[in-house]
């Protein structure tokens, strides 16, 4: 009498096996695709916030906020220890993330330069603080927030003062630690340690610039500088962390002021013949920008308020 077989032969197992791993191989790859694509949702969504935030803003006080990379001081030498990232998240959230202040010079230090009134007292010609918690004068003038902050993913520059932050070495930024700016989603940046003793995996800051809408020349528009020492700080820390980068610079961004025209000058708008004029996207109000999905200011995968 014959045996039933049970069970599958050796031969069977490995088909099945293989059938398996054909699988896997065609939906890991599937998934991962999903998941970039999602990310990348996620970012343009976060971008129509920060739109929607700088609408109100102007609405509230005339025009967008500067990009400039200065930090002011009336009658003292400019210093470049700011960025259009720096000054985007304190009009959207406040120097503090406790809402914008509208008496702000937009400073690294939260502070400004003038007679200033506090609590019914009137101060001389001075620089002051104008983030002061304990100030009830300080704390009613201020906007609320134009963005919420689990929108924002904002993180502090650097290190200092007890605080975590997103790079360790600021170079030329050094004296702007404190400040503040607002991450995209794709989480390329570092583990930074918060109040409480977690972890955040932060991602890299979003770049603003703001257009000088009366100028016509693109390099007149949008100012390569507005920028510029916040992405080389970043260039400095890839280096390291990275090693020599393939083409100079691992983000092209900073290679040269051209680089950031040729990046938003609009296709769609040939230049004359004979003439080096050029138009860039956004030519009437600002430009952001993410890094993307490899952490690197303009490359192709950049996500911005335009279409590249």
């Amino acid at each position: 009498m014959n045996r039933k077989r049970s069970g599958l032969t050796v031969i069977e197992i490995l088909v099945v096996v293989g059938i398996i791993a054909l699988l896997a191989g065609m939906l890991i790859p599937a998934a991962s695709t999903v998941r970039k694509m999602a990310k990348e949702v996620k970012q343009r969504a976060q971008l129509t916030a920060i739109e929607l935030g700088l609408a109100a803003f102007k609405n509230d006080y005339g025009d967008y906020p500067p990009s400039d990379p200065y930090s002011w001081l009336r009658n003292v030498t400019d210093v470049q220890n700011s960025s259009g990232a720096q000054k985007l998240a304190e009009a959207l959230l406040g120097w503090d993330l406790l809402g914008f202040h509208p008496d702000s010079g937009f400073r690294a230090d939260g502070a400004n330069r003038w007679p200033y009134e506090v609590d019914g007292t009137q101060y001389a010609e001075g620089t002051y603080f104008l983030y002061d918690r304990t100030s009830n004068t300080d704390l009613e003038k201020r906007k609320g927030r134009y963005i919420d902050l689990d929108t924002a993913d904002a993180f502090h520059l650097g290190q200092t003062g007890g605080h975590d932050g997103l790079f360790s070495n600021l170079g030329s930024l050094d004296s702007a630690a404190d400040t503040f700016v607002l991450c995209d989603v794709f989480g390329k940046g570092k583990d930074v340690i918060q109040s409480d003793g977690s972890r955040a995996k932060a991602g890299h800051p979003i770049l603003y610039y703001r257009a000088h809408a009366s100028e016509k020349r693109i390099q007149d528009i949008y100012h390569y500088t507005d920028n510029y020492e916040l992405i080389a700080v970043k260039e400095d820390a890839d280096q390291a962390r990275r090693g020599t980068p393939p083409d100079t610079w691992w983000n092209p961004l900073i290679r040269t002021a051209g680089s950031l025209h040729d990046y938003i000058a609009d296709p769609r708008v040939p230049p004359a013949p004979n003439s080096d004029l050029r138009v860039p996207f956004k030519p009437d109000s600002y430009i952001l920008i993410s890094a993307g999905a490899d952490g690197l200011y303009g490359t192709v995968d950049d996500i911005c308020n335009f279409k590249r």
